[in-house]
């Protein structure tokens, strides 16, 4: 149950990130007010439109009012699911595999253009978004809290781009 100050609270954070927000994106207010409902939700947020709509402005501005971790990962044809969440690296040193987290473990993740990967590297992002944790090498590593995927996409129409699967819409 939510107490009136805590009601409170996150109206202040709505209002505050609207309007530091509103100054770098003009024009685009029911946007914005949906992405802030998404994040006080505990949500993501999936923007699609043509290029030169601000899709990835808005989420840059959003992460300079967040009062955590930013990472964007720039989707491409090549990148792999490891890019994404990372892997296991061999230790010649200390003769043992390390763990080395990938940009998901952070707290405000930007997957921009999220569309122009393959489908396999676009399901990296199933687990960490539906149980805030990632699975490497059989281990469980949970992501800071709150973690927020905002994904940017351009229409399928438009060359380069993958649909994305029902499960992630």
């Amino acid at each position: 149950m939510s107490t009136p100050e805590q009601v409170n609270r996150a109206v202040e954070i709505a209002q505050r990130i609207r309007n530091e927000v509103s100054r770098a994106v003009v024009g685009q207010q029911q946007v914005i007010e949906q992405v802030i409902i998404a994040l006080l939700a505990a949500g993501h947020v999936l923007i699609e439109g043509v290029p030169g709509l601000g899709k990835t402005l808005l989420v840059q501005a959003l992460a300079k009012t967040f009062e955590g971790r930013f990472t964007r990962i720039q989707f491409t044809p090549d990148l792999m699911p490891s890019d994404v969440t990372g892997h296991a690296m061999y230790d010649i040193k200390s003769e043992e595999f390390r763990i080395r987290k990938g940009p998901v473990f952070t707290h405000l993740l930007l997957a921009d253009e999220i569309n122009r990967a393959p489908a396999k590297s676009q399901a990296a992002l199933l687990e960490v978004m539906q149980e805030q944790q990632v699975t490497i090498e059989g281990k469980s590593f949970a992501v800071p809290l709150p973690f927020m995927t905002l994904a940017t996409q351009n229409p399928v129409e438009q060359e380069g781009t993958y649909p994305l699967p029902e499960a992630q819409l």
